[in-house]
């Protein structure tokens, strides 16, 4: 069965241009343990969504998966209101597309100490997540649509999709 931290590592592997990387390397990125991450690459390609032998995911697979199975699988935990790293529509990636109804939605964010943003707390789909996105500007902005995808109306699901979809295709030319 897929777990959270899961996503966090196949989205890392897909923006990843293509290279070679061992599972130290790739647990010191993710700020995870190796054995969690040689665990994690197992459970997805268990699910077909990774390919072993040539250590990148499926892509087809992959985009469909983040589409339409996380929301579903990986349901969002909404909290109170905190400091944190935005995310959602209130992260970078979303906030200017989204700039004329930002004011009347409320800011999300991933509960951190050193947080600028107040907003509703949204628990991270992996607690290390957060800091391994504010060290990587693509995964941040992918954990960050992926979110708008779990919690977002109709509207920036759909751009949040539209733009992760783009992302995603983009790292796999």
């Amino acid at each position: 069965m897929l777990k959270p931290q899961d996503m966090v590592i196949l989205l890392k592997l897909a923006l990843e241009p293509v290279r070679s990387w061992s599972y130290n390397q790739l647990a010191y990125e993710l700020r995870m343990s190796a054995s969690e991450v040689h665990k994690g690459v197992g459970r997805l390609d268990h699910a077909r969504l990774f390919n072993k032998q040539t250590k990148r995911p499926h892509r087809r697979a992959c985009e469909e998966f983040l589409v339409h199975g996380v929301k579903y699988a990986f349901a969002p935990d909404i909290g109170p209101v905190t400091r944190g790293v935005p995310t959602g529509f209130a992260a970078p990636v979303l906030s200017h597309p989204l700039s004329s109804e930002s004011a009347e939605m409320e800011a999300y964010v991933w509960p951190h100490p050193e947080g600028l943003v107040r907003g509703a707390a949204l628990t991270p789909l992996f607690p290390a997540a957060v800091e391994a996105a504010r060290h990587d500007e693509s995964l941040y902005a992918a954990l960050a649509l992926l979110d708008a995808m779990r919690i977002g109306r109709a509207r920036e699901r759909s751009l949040a999709e539209k733009m992760l979809l783009e992302t995603l295709r983009r790292a796999a030319e």
